[in-house]
C-alpha cells in the first residue's frame, strides 16, 4: 500500500478547506463594503434601479477582469458552442442578475450583521439539493444534523426578546434568503457547465454576462451611479476584485470536489460579515443571540465536515 498517498489527499483536502475558507472570508466583507457604498454613492434605501446599476457594474468589470487574465492565461475565451454559450447566459442570469438584485434590494433592508447571517442558509440549501442531484453526494447524520444546527443559528437571529417575539423582515431577511436559495441552485448548475468549460472562463463569462443584464435594466428602470469621491472608486473596486477571486475560485473547488464537501464552508460568511459589519458599520454584536448563532453555524460546518460523514 502507498502511504503516500494518504498523505497527498489530506494535503490536497487542507488546500482545498484552505481557498474555500478564504472565498467566504471574502464574500463576508462584502456585506459591509456593499452598504458603506449604498452611502458613498448617495444610493437611498428604496432606490431600486439604481442598485441594480451599482451591482451590475461591479460583475461587470469583475467578469471583464477575468476574461483578461484567461486571456493572459492563453486560454481561449470564446471558443463555445451555441448550446454551451446558452447555457453560460442563463447562468450569468441566474446565478448573478436575479440573485443579485434580490440580494441587493434584501441587504438594504435588513443590517449587515443579519444579512450575513440570513445568507448562511444557502449552504443548507446546497447540500440538501446536492443529495437529490447527485448520487455521491448524499445526507448522512453528520451532514444533517450539521446543517441543521446551522439553520437553527441562522433563524435564531430573527427573535428579539423571546421565543414568541420572532422579527422576520420579508423585503430584507427574505430576499436574502431567496438569494441564498437561487445560488445555490445556480451554483449546481454551474459544477455541470464547469465539466466542459474552463472555470476561469464560465465564471468570467457569467459574471460579465449577468452584469450586463443588471446595468440595462438599472438604467432603463431610471437608476444612476454617479462617482461622488475616491473612497467610492476604491469600494467597487474592492467588489470587483472580491468578485472575481472568489467566484472562480470557488468555481474550480466545485469542479474537482464534492458539493458537500466545499459548501458548508458558506457558514465562515456570516462570521465574518458579522464581525467586519460592526467593525466598520458600528453595528451592534453585543448580543447574547448573535453569539449562540454563531456558535451553531459554526458547529454546523465542523459536523458536516466530520470523517466518515
Amino acid at each position: 500500500m502507498d502511504i503516500a498517498q494518504p498523505a497527498s489527499v489530506f494535503a490536497r483536502k487542507n488546500v482545498a478547506y484552505a481557498c474555500a475558507t478564504l472565498c467566504c472570508l471574502l464574500w463576508g466583507s462584502s456585506y459591509p463594503a456593499i452598504k458603506s457604498g449604498y452611502e458613498l454613492f448617495h444610493i437611498a434605501a428604496d432606490d431600486i434601479p439604481s442598485k441594480l446599476v451599482f451591482a451590475g457594474y461591479r460583475f461587470l468589470f469583475a467578469g471583464a477582469l477575468l476574461l483578461l487574465f484567461a486571456l493572459a492565461q492563453r486560454k481561449p475565451i470564446a471558443r463555445f458552442t451555441t448550446r454551451q454559450f446558452g447555457q453560460l447566459t442563463l447562468l450569468g442570469l441566474t446565478q448573478t442578475s436575479i440573485q443579485y438584485t434580490f440580494f441587493y434590494i434584501g441587504l438594504a433592508w435588513t443590517t449587515g450583521v443579519n444579512g450575513s447571517i440570513m445568507n448562511a442558509t444557502g449552504t443548507f440549501f446546497s447540500v440538501l439539493l446536492a443529495h437529490f442531484i447527485y448520487h455521491n453526494d448524499k445526507l448522512s447524520y453528520n451532514k444533517s444534523l450539521g446543517c441543521i444546527l446551522g439553520f437553527a443559528g441562522v433563524m435564531l437571529v430573527n427573535f428579539n426578546h423571546g421565543l414568541s417575539d420572532f422579527h422576520f423582515v420579508w423585503k430584507g431577511d427574505g430576499f436574502v434568503i431567496l438569494a441564498a436559495f437561487i445560488l445555490s441552485s445556480a451554483t449546481l448548475y454551474g459544477k455541470r457547465i464547469s465539466q466542459t468549460v474552463d472555470p476561469t472562463v464560465m465564471t468570467g463569462w457569467q459574471l460579465a454576462l449577468g452584469g450586463l443584464a443588471l446595468v440595462v435594466a438599472g438604467y432603463t428602470t431610471g437608476g444612476t451611479l454617479e462617482l461622488h469621491s475616491i473612497e467610492a472608486a476604491a469600494i467597487l473596486g474592492y467588489l470587483t476584485l472580491l468578485s472575481s477571486v472568489a467566484f472562480a475560485l470557488w468555481s474550480v473547488l466545485l469542479k474537482v470536489n464534492r458539493v458537500s464537501m466545499i459548501a458548508p464552508f458558506n457558514f465562515v460568511v456570516p462570521v465574518a460579515g458579522t464581525v467586519l459589519s460592526a467593525i466598520f458599520l458600528g453595528e451592534n454584536i453585543f448580543d447574547i443571540k448573535y453569539a449562540v448563532a454563531l456558535v451553531l453555524v459554526c458547529t454546523g460546518i465542523a459536523w458536516v465536515n466530520k470523517r466518515n460523514a
